[in-house]
């Protein structure tokens, strides 16, 4: 774009020559009065003054837009927008304090050039600036440069610049500076002082004081001595003096706090008064100039000098656009203060500026014409897009709960509107956030219904009604399709659970099989080669199960312990040709396998005689536990099925047996003996599971024992119903008047725990007219017909009777008769009689039927009675209540019965004899039938093992071989001297596994031992006779086993009875019983002595 050279002079010229033109015409009106004026030549000199103003006016404002603008300096920000720039010679505002008398020069020149019309109003109203001629911006700064160098006299341009502007010359002055010698090669190495660091004593040890720092150290900064080390790194740093400090902040009365800061008057200049609080503005005075109509739409431009670019927060100063074709004559003058810049702002017009930004909302509009919204507005006006958003939204917010009034806190506003000004529109909360009043209005908004009292309130109710209807519909259909999508899910999973157990056991059930068909295979193969097996090395594996039912095995406390009281069953390597794998139900101690390896190990003592004759026999036996022993505590499971989950004892034991015969002695059977037996492929010396829990069962023993011929209790089985068990008791009572008591055992009873007794004797009431009835038909008594009476008579009785007087014997199992009624008839179960008579013995025979069909019998012993007298604590050994011959063939009847039924193994036979009080005769009653290695057999084998002895089966006796004894010199036997009375080699033997006393947990095993050897609590080698402990329980050590033997069974009896009372008396004090059962066994041992003392005492005396 070509430039041009402003003559802004032309106008001025082009305005005369229009003046000249004008007061010529005027002339020639003034002359020519009453003649034609010309109308031509008055529009052609019209013409060509407007041609030419137009055109030098459209050049002058091109170049006023064309300008290049620029930055103005930092001296500039004290002018204010009201000031007018002028060119003078000088600059005026890079004085610090202008000439007074250049000033009223000044002033007083401007004047006169003003028309006098417009000197009664010397000045513009506030807020209008304009642009007079002078020199473009590069000019200026092309003379500002020249003026800095004037004034530097160190400048390099200062002599040019004098030089060209003002002609002066300054002389040449030549400063001699000092050379420098030069040197011959360049220097190497560092040319400057190292720094001090800090030395190595303080870096070695934190805790000496630091050095003192120089002055030098000192000017290279703080962060240089934290570097270097001379400022410990966490120390605190403190100014002196402080860069902030304190003083108190002044307080303005409420009255005068908003008031302007009171200015000192100015004298007048010229005439002129600067005094802006005194001046009157009358914009109706103010000259207007009309623009041009070419020019209209771009006639009105902002004219702004550089020290407008401050803001102003007054709201009495606006801005006011000022054509730039505003003559110089016209501008007003301005005071001095509009020099020198507002003064600093003070805390009382701060305190103003915060009150002046509240502003007020009332029915929700905005009150816009107040003065404090028209000043938040005017200071907020770079802003004021966001901030008319947030309005916009306080409005509607207050329209819409019909608050009266709400104030604004503009400040407040402001920032909400810079947060919400890019992101979603602000909640409730955030607008009350700007709510000076927020009490008042936040009360009104919280009212119930207040929403809909605005000027949509009925729609917004509309709508609100709407809406809940819908949800409620949309809700309670959802909540139906919840209901029905969660039934069809459970009926899925149901389905799905269904079909899954319903696989797992159609596979456990063909796996089951296949165990039992393996089982079975395995069983014929052993009865075929057991006589081979008998003959030679072989490996017995002893699993102490019990598998009986689930809730049984839940009833009973600490079931590990009471699977472990056969802890005995090792002492089968008495026979060189066994190796015994015993597998153990609980975890034992160090102590407790040290003691066993030390009762093993007195076989060969026992043997020869000699105590320090004892050997090792770890290699013949092993114990093992299995690893998942602790792996199911809540479970009650069996050991067979612990020993199943165990894999790494599975492979164990068969890496054992590896290239050996050997086969499974199990405790109770299980389903689980045969998945066991399977994996490690050997057979099991027991019955299949579901036959030993068929005829282990008390109505199954009796089947059996009725197909054996043996005698038994008069009894029913096979009851389930509460009909059949009064028809049932009816007619036993009916027929054996004599028994007083009855007793009600359930099928799966174990250990006498599922028993129930009522003496119906005692509580019937027909029972003497029965017994006189009896008596009366005499032998016809057994006669259907004969009982018929009394059969009605009881039967109308007996529920009553039962209903009263009927009692279970363990209480803690069945709480009352109605309990034990419900498990009875739920299982199943029989009627028994009691014996007739005072004085009963319990037996138990232990035997075993050979997989070839062989039965022995291994041992048989006298029940000893604790707890209850249905429940076996002890055995005293052997037997000597009932004659070998009766009993080995009672024995034998019952062997017999269970071969044909295809039972194997060992069993125990219990029964029972007392005198017959009609016919004075002993009886003998078989009572039932375990299908399993029982604890009495356990205990025979420690006995013979370490007595050495043998039981005689024919006279049910158990010898010991002979002490050897060195050979004498046979002397002359004097005439009526006897000889030596041969030494006794029977024993008895009294044992028990069921010893129970909490105190002995307070008692290690080691100091037991010692107590028992203090009290003569021992075994004697050489007699094989004493006392013989098992341990049972490693950790708690509350259980214990004892094996005595003695010579007679009164010795053995009353050993026993003493040992038990020196333990109770040693581990007990008077405030500290405990629980045990010694007193219950002692009061039994006692009751059997005296027995015994009378039996002896009457053959005495046959």
């Amino acid at each position: 774009m070509t430039e041009f050279e402003a003559r802004p002079e032309e106008v001025g010229q082009i305005l005369l020559k229009v003046q000249d033109d004008i007061r010529v015409l005027r002339e020639q009106i003034a002359n020519n009065k009453g003649g034609t004026i010309s109308i031509q030549d008055l529009e052609s000199a019209l013409a060509k003054t407007e041609e030419g103003l137009q055109a030098k006016t459209e050049q002058v404002i091109n170049q006023y837009n064309n300008q290049v603008r620029t930055l103005p300096n930092q001296e500039a920000s004290r002018f204010d927008n009201n000031v007018v720039a002028i060119e003078t010679t000088w600059d005026m505002r890079s004085q610090k304090s202008a000439d007074p008398r250049k000033i009223a020069h000044f002033l007083g020149r401007e004047k006169a050039r003003q028309p006098a019309a417009s000197r009664s109003n010397a000045l513009l109203p506030k807020r209008q600036s304009m642009q007079l001629p002078g020199p473009t911006p590069g000019q200026q700064a092309k003379h500002m440069f020249t003026l800095r160098a004037v004034l530097d006299p160190y400048s390099n341009m200062n002599r040019q610049a004098l030089n060209d502007n003002f002609g002066i010359q300054l002389p040449l002055i030549n400063s001699k500076q000092p050379s420098k010698p030069a040197y011959s090669k360049p220097i190497i190495g560092s040319t400057i002082e190292p720094l001090a660091v800090l030395p190595k004593a303080n870096r070695v040890d934190a805790q000496l004081a630091p050095p003192p720092i120089t002055e030098e150290d000192a000017r290279k900064g703080i962060m240089s001595l934290i570097e270097r080390g001379l400022i410990p790194p966490a120390a605190q740093l403190t100014l002196d003096p402080s860069p902030v400090r304190n003083r108190i902040a002044p307080l303005h009365e409420p009255e005068v706090r908003h008031k302007p800061p009171q200015t000192e008057a100015v004298s007048l200049l010229s005439g002129v008064k600067l005094d802006p609080a005194t001046l009157k503005h009358d914009a109706s005075k103010m000259p207007t100039i009309p623009p041009h109509p070419k020019s209209a739409a771009s006639s009105v431009t902002e004219t702004r000098t550089p020290s407008a670019k401050t803001r102003v927060t007054s709201s009495s100063m606006r801005h006011v656009k000022t054509p730039a074709t505003l003559k110089t004559y016209e501008m007003p003058i301005q005071p001095l203060e509009a020099y020198y810049g507002p003064p600093p702002t003070t805390p009382a017009s701060g305190d103003f500026k915060q009150l002046s930004h509240r502003f007020a909302i009332q029915n929700g509009r905005t009150r816009d014409s107040s003065s404090e919204f028209i000043a938040f507005k005017q200071h907020y006006c770079l802003t004021w897009g966001s901030i008319v958003t947030m309005i916009k939204h306080l409005e509607k917010m207050m329209a819409s709960y019909v608050v009266p009034v709400a104030f604004v806190n503009g400040d407040r506003l402001a920032d909400l509107a810079m947060e919400f000004e890019l992101e979603k529109p602000p909640t409730i909360d955030d607008m009350l956030m700007v709510i000076i009043n927020r009490e008042d209005v936040e009360a009104l908004i919280g009212r119930p219904g207040r929403r809909f009292k605005g000027p949509r309130g009925k729609d917004l109710a509309a709508t609100r009604i709407q809406s809940s209807w819908r949800m409620f519909k949309d809700r309670s259909e959802y909540l139906e399709y919840r209901r029905r999508k969660w039934a069809s899910g459970v009926i899925a999973i149901s389905w799905i659970m269904h079909v899954k157990m319903s696989k797992v056991k159609v596979k456990l059930k063909l796996s089951r099989e296949e165990h039992l068909e393996n089982f079975r295979r395995r069983a014929r193969k052993l009865a075929m080669s057991w006589d081979r097996i008998k003959q030679h090395r072989r490996t017995v594996i002893h699993i102490p199960s019990l598998g009986l039912s689930q809730d049984i095995r839940d009833s009973i406390n600490e079931f590990g312990i009471r699977q472990n009281t056969q802890m005995a069953r090792i002492c089968d390597i008495r026979d060189p040709n066994v190796d015994v794998i015993f597998v153990s139900p609980v975890p034992l101690s160090e102590e407790t396998l040290q003691y066993y390896s030390k009762l093993l190990g007195l076989k060969s003592a026992v043997e020869s005689g000699v105590v320090e004759d004892q050997c090792d026999m770890g290699e013949k036996y092993k114990i093992i536990v299995p690893e998942a022993i602790k792996s199911f505590p809540s479970h009650r499971m069996c050991l067979s099925s612990i020993l199943k989950y165990s894999p790494r004892t599975l492979k164990r034991i068969k890496h054992l047996i590896k290239g050996c015969d050997s086969y499974i002695v199990t405790g109770v059977p299980h389903k689980d003996d045969l998945a066991v037996a399977d994996y490690l492929d050997v057979p099991i010396l027991a019955p299949e599971p579901e036959v030993a829990h068929l005829y282990s069962t008390k109505s199954g023993c009796k089947r059996v024992f009725a197909s054996a011929g043996v005698e038994v209790p008069p009894s029913e089985f096979d009851v389930y119903s509460i009909g059949q068990l009064h028809e049932c008791l009816t007619q036993l009572v009916t027929e054996n008047l004599t028994v007083k008591r009855w007793l009600f055992k359930l099928d799966d009873g174990y250990d006498g725990r599922g028993i129930g007794y009522c003496d119906i004797a005692e509580h019937l009431e027909c029972y003497q007219w029965a017994l006189k009835e009896s008596r009366r038909y005499g032998e016809k008594w057994s006669k259907k017909w004969a009982q018929e009476a009394a059969y009605i008579k009881i039967h109308a009785e007996i529920a009553d009777v039962l209903a009263k007087h009927a009692r279970p014997v363990h209480t803690e199992l069945f709480e009352d008769w109605s309990k034990f009624l419900d498990a009875f008839l739920s299982q199943g179960g029989i009627i028994e009689a009691t014996p007739p008579s005072d004085s009963i013995t319990s037996l138990t025979v232990d035997m075993v039927i050979e997989p070839t069909g062989r039965a022995n019998v291994l041992c048989m012993g006298d029940q000893i009675h604790a707890e209850t007298p249905f429940s076996c604590w002890g055995v005293s050994m052997p037997q000597s209540s009932v004659e070998p011959d009766v009993l080995n063939e009672a024995c034998k009847k019952v062997a017999e019965a269970c071969k044909s039924r295809g039972i194997i193994g060992y069993m125990a036979i219990d029964f029972v004899t007392f005198i017959d009080p009609k016919t004075n005769d002993q009886k003998l009653w078989a009572l039932d039938l375990s299908l399993h290695y029982s604890d009495s057999l356990a205990m025979f084998q420690l006995m013979s093992y370490v007595s050495n002895g043998q039981l005689d089966l024919k006279t049910h006796t158990f010898n010991v071989p002979p002490n050897k004894q060195v050979q004498k010199k046979r002397r002359r036997r004097v005439a009526g001297q006897d000889d030596e009375m041969p030494p006794n080699t029977s024993r008895y033997a009294v044992m028990s596994t069921r010893l129970l006393h909490t105190n002995l947990a307070v008692v290690h095993y080691s100091v037991f031992f010692q107590m028992c050897r203090a009290h003569g609590i021992g075994y004697d080698i050489k007699e094989k006779q004493g006392t013989v402990f098992t341990l049972l329980d490693s950790f708690n050590r509350e259980h214990l086993g004892m094996l005595t033997i003695g010579d007679n069974l009164q010795g053995a009896l009353a050993t026993f009875a003493r040992n038990m009372s020196v333990i109770h008396q040693e581990i007990s004090a008077p405030n500290m019983q405990g629980e045990t059962n010694f007193k219950l066994a002692i009061t039994d041992i006692e009751g059997i002595l005296g027995t015994t003392v009378e039996n002896a005492e009457d053959n005495e005396a046959e």
